[in-house]
């Protein structure tokens, strides 16, 4: 009895894979079982089986952390020994082990199939025969182990038992379950893994899935309010499922058993639209107006998120339904619809939302349905989104002034101190997403959305101040580059308060801050023309500050670094009489070629090839100097794939580079050519070749 305390409470304590070995090993060494046993009291058993269930438990807890490098050399024996717990007969052990072979599963992934034939037969059977009431949860941990088990090994694996499995589900959701039954939720949450590992062959169960599923995500809340001075005092209550809370003179109790049921229903819902895409637009029907209330389902947060979640996804399903022919009429109509019913939803809930987190989520919904919807919208949804961005943007102002005045006071400590950094954090999110939904609107509607950029440049220009979080000053330097991206000309006007801004902040001392400075000195030097020219000397200062830093090729500043190459070469390309080409351009291209980011890789290369084709004399140097240099950087991106290149620039490389073959002096080819790298010479072969 001593022994298998101290091993319990050793367990207990302990998660490290050499304990959880030995308690394992313990169970498997039959003979020294059967002498413990013999010479056991009841009560020494029962705490053998605690210590077996217990070693389960830490294996769950090393496991589910685990990636599956780390699992791979226990594998073996951890599953072996689960077995011998699951044939084990006393449920706790049972359990125990279930959940545990589940994470197993769960981190190992495709590592698994090694295992599956062997353990799918024990899964099937406790499934199939753990039919009494006292073994519900034996049989709800089945269900939960073999659906993770089937994600783990994929489809192809599993497809032989999957249909099984399913049919046994089946007959259980149609039997008569009782309302407080685990099976429900655990149920729930099995269909929703098996459709993510089934995919489209998923959907001729829908029929039986769905009806009971929305029933979960409909079902009310289970609410009883009193007075808060009642003598009915719903703390003192035996129901440990009622939660209470108390709101001025009344005291409200809710079940949450229910409400956690109605989370789960409700995030299944959002995974299967997810999941099935164009397959689930039969559905959204009955969906749509089952979530869409529930973004302002205040009893429980889980809900609302999973609410919110799903929004995105029931409109891609209704546009991918429409792409691919799908629904009765085959144009925008159905689309526009649901759009019309979730965007104004989604706006109101966001005005009402307590909560920063769901907020930040909410705006990430808003910002996707607008992607979806695009033109669709009208200029009233418009109008009240914006309208929406501008109390957004107030109320987080506000609760920053707020929590900095809580700084000031007596009272206030370090640990209230991690407390409003965490806050803040959150706030910086929304600010982030409000950044998302105004660049998607900038996109979406271009030139026609600037009557409502002026209006929010009131709200979001004070937030380049000095005194401002990098987060604010870069999110609001992020706008204003896509209004000069996507608005060209009509964006001019702006030039005046904005450039001054965006020079100061290429060199900045955050890296994420001169990234989006850099790119937007790009942009304007592109499509700026007159507005621009007189500031290109001080452009190219800032630059040069940016590529010449002793730190500039760092991870943490390479992507600020390529900005700045690319701003260059686009200054160089839109202002050559303003800047001294013969200095700059070999400066830039020996910049070249850009690796870090790649979008901003594809442009540069892009526009070198341009350069080359119309001969720039700058560029190539007197007698040719710098041809060297710029066959090797075509090599080195060539090598890199379709990776630093758009196939059309590769092309484009590879023509240039067998007309310079054919028109170069065999010996200047040759001397260029051995300055190459053996790879380097071998990719080039290749593609000449080609």
């Amino acid at each position: 009895m001593l022994l298998a305390s101290c091993l319990l409470i050793w367990v207990q304590i302990c998660k490290s894979s050499i304990i959880i070995e030995f308690c394992l090993r313990w169970q498997g060494q039959w003979m020294i079982f059967r002498i413990l046993v013999c010479s056991m009291t009841v009560s020494q058993c029962i705490s053998l089986l605690f210590l077996q269930a217990h070693a389960a438990s830490a294996v769950l807890n090393f496991t589910e952390n685990c990636t599956p490098e780390i699992l791979a050399p226990y594998m073996d024996g951890i599953v072996s020994k689960l077995l011998l717990l699951l044939g084990n007969g006393k449920q706790m052990v049972q359990e125990g082990a279930l959940t545990a072979l589940a994470s197993v599963a769960d981190s190992s992934q495709e590592q698994f199939q090694k295992y599956y034939d062997a353990v799918m037969p024990y899964l099937k059977t406790i499934l199939m025969n753990a039919t009494d009431k006292s073994n519900r949860m034996l049989r709800a941990k089945s269900m939960e182990c073999i659906s993770l088990v089937g994600m783990a090994v994929g489809k192809d694996k599993f497809r032989d038992d999957a249909k099984q499995v399913m049919e046994l589900l089946m007959a259980l959701q149609g039997s008569q379950l009782e309302a407080d039954d685990p099976i429900t939720s655990y149920m729930l949450q099995a269909w929703a893994r098996l459709c993510k590992c089934l995919g489209q062959d998923f959907l001729p169960y829908m029929s039986v899935v769905m009806p009971p599923l929305l029933q979960s995500a409909q079902l009310k809340p289970d609410v009883t309010i009193t007075s808060a001075d009642s003598d009915d005092d719903l703390d003192a209550s035996d129901d440990e499922s009622i939660e209470t809370i108390t709101l001025g003179d009344k005291r409200i109790g809710i079940r949450t058993s229910v409400l956690e049921e109605k989370a789960t229903a409700c995030n299944m819902l959002c995974c299967y639209a997810d999941e099935l895409k164009e397959g689930f637009y039969p559905w959204i029907s009955l969906v749509a107006p089952t979530l869409v209330p529930l973004l302002k389902f205040y009893f429980h947060e889980e809900v609302r998120k999973a609410a919110v979640s799903a929004m995105p996804e029931l409109l891609r399903s209704a546009k991918l339904a429409v792409e691919k022919g799908l629904t009765p009429s085959h144009d925008d109509s159905c689309v526009k619809q649901l759009s019309d019913y979730i965007i104004p939803a989604l706006v109101e809930a966001l005005h009402k939302e307590p909560e920063t987190e769901i907020c930040a989520s909410m705006l990430d919904a808003l910002n996707q349905c607008i992607q979806l919807s695009g033109p669709l919208l009208n200029e009233a949804q418009v109008r009240s989104i914006v309208d929406e961005i501008k109390h957004v943007i107030t109320a987080s102002s506000t609760r920053i002034t707020e929590r900095a005045e809580r700084t000031k006071t007596e009272d206030f400590d370090a640990e209230e101190g991690e407390f409003l950094k965490e806050e803040n954090e959150q706030e910086e999110e929304i600010f982030d997403r409000v950044g998302d939904c105004l660049g998607t609107l900038v996109k979406t509607f271009k030139t026609s959305f600037l009557p409502f950029f002026n209006e929010i440049s009131i709200y979001i220009t004070p937030m380049l101040g000095k005194d401002k979080t990098s987060n604010e000053r870069r999110v609001v330097i992020c706008i204003f580059d896509d209004v000069v991206e996507q608005c060209r000309e009509a964006a001019l006007k702006y030039y005046d308060t904005y450039l001054p801004f965006l020079l100061e902040a290429s060199n900045d001392g955050d890296a994420d801050v001169r990234q989006a400075a850099l790119y937007g000195i790009g942009v304007c030097a592109e499509f700026g023309g007159a507005m621009f020219r007189p500031l290109v000397g001080e452009a190219l200062s800032k630059l040069n500050n940016v590529i010449r830093h002793p730190d500039a090729q760092h991870s943490d500043n390479l992507m600020a670094y390529d900005n700045a190459v690319s701003a260059l070469g686009k200054i160089c390309m839109h202002h050559r009489d303003s800047i001294d080409a013969a200095q700059v351009l070999p400066a830039w291209l020996n910049c070249l070629p850009v690796k870090g980011d790649l979008d901003k890789a594809k442009i540069v290369h892009d526009q070198l090839c341009t350069m080359v084709e119309r001969s720039d004399r700058e560029l190539l140097g007197p007698n040719n100097h710098y041809l060297p240099k710029i066959i090797s950087i075509f090599a080195e991106v060539l090598c890199a794939g379709n990776e630093l290149a758009t196939e059309q620039t590769s092309s484009r490389m590879i023509n240039l580079l067998r007309q310079l073959q054919r028109t170069l002096p065999p010996a200047v080819f040759a001397s260029t050519w051995s300055t190459l790298q053996p790879q380097q010479r071998l990719a080039l072969q290749s593609a000449l070749s080609t």
